[in-house]
């Protein structure tokens, strides 16, 4: 049996453009994808920290170096310009993978700077 798991994620990005005629839908600098794993074309989830929005899209590739992270076409409604959001691509695992499996983890600055990354999330205490 296969089950989901999170694969890689860019963590607090921030969309620095919301292009709604334009063909596509999530254009990420080829830099970032390269540290996180990711792939033209790959499904994604998008969470914007700012208002809540949750959708499902694929990436396109931006400019190398470039720190772009662009909603296109329907997603360019989902944020603005500005707006922090957790980008997450999810893979399915059989059992003896799971045990082995550490996501890719990628923490940007506001800027689209990588500022560290990781294999672990700590573990949330009680407040």
């Amino acid at each position: 049996m296969l089950s989901t798991f999170l694969k890689s994620k860019l963590h607090m990005g921030s969309v620095t453009n919301a292009e709604l005629l334009y063909d596509g839908s999530c254009a990420i600098d080829v830099n970032l994808l390269a540290s996180a794993g990711m792939s033209e074309f790959e499904q994604i989830d998008i969470y914007n920290v700012n208002n809540g929005e949750r959708f499902t899209t694929y990436i396109i590739l931006a400019e190398a170096g470039s720190g772009i992270i662009s909603m296109n076409g329907a997603a360019a409604r989902k944020c603005q310009v500005g707006d922090r959001i957790i980008i997450a691509a999810y893979s399915q695992l059989d059992a003896q993978e799971q045990r082995s499996h550490k996501p890719r983890l990628v923490y940007l600055d506001q800027d689209n700077r990588i500022e560290r990354s990781s294999h672990d999330i700590a573990t949330q205490l009680a407040g």
